[in-house]
């Protein structure tokens, strides 16, 4: 299962992020790290599940982990 880094809007209050992380686990994600720098998190998904949380209305982005290098 993929893991996805899940970035919310910069004006998503504590609540809606943490309304945002509910949804996630309802639709079946496991919720991995949480990030104080920007307010967003990690989540595991099964491959078609994570359509749902794309649309959230607190959700800026959605992009899966890996590994970021520097040239």
């Amino acid at each position: 299962m993929p893991t996805y880094i899940v970035t919310c809007k910069e004006d998503a209050s504590a609540e809606e992020v943490q309304a945002t992380k509910q949804h996630a686990i309802d639709q079946g994600g496991r919720i991995g790290h949480e990030y104080k720098i920007i307010k967003g998190f990690s989540v595991t998904f099964d491959d078609d599940a994570i359509t749902t949380l794309e649309t959230h209305e607190h959700v800026k982005a959605v992009e899966v982990d890996g590994i970021m290098t520097t040239q």
